[in-house]
């Protein structure tokens, strides 16, 4: 496999409110928010990443709430790679703003796999 993998880079979490979990969040880790938009929130905790995704309840037990992701310098390029390698699709490659792409897919055992390109988050 060519595609080098940077090191882990955030942890996501959903949340159903995410102005309340922004508040709480912010309260506990001591610090705001560098990226706040509607769709996502993200802390920069040490040189890694905290995000938190709204998604809304749904009244079923939250198996699949946390979603890392690992760094690569080319999301599109690891996305084929991985799907090459046998894994499947979740969410394909986006720029979910200011040059930020992410994309997921499930591994062949069903775990959930994220990578990004975060041009903006460097580590301390």
């Amino acid at each position: 496999m060519s595609t080098k993998f940077l090191g882990l880079r955030t942890v996501g979490y959903k949340v159903d409110d995410i102005n309340a979990a922004k508040e709480w969040y912010t309260i506990v880790l001591g610090v705001e928010p560098y990226f706040d938009q509607p769709f996502y929130v993200g802390y920069n905790v040490a040189g890694y990443e905290l995000g938190l995704h709204p998604e809304p309840k749904s009244g079923k037990v939250k198996i699949n709430n946390l979603l890392a992701y690992w760094g690569v310098d080319d999301v599109d390029a690891a996305f084929d790679e991985l799907i090459s390698q046998g894994a499947t699709e979740i969410e394909e490659p986006m720029d979910v703003g200011e040059g930020i792409i992410v994309a997921s897919v499930k591994d062949p055992w069903g775990n959930a796999f994220g990578i990004i390109y975060n041009p903006h988050f460097k580590l301390e």
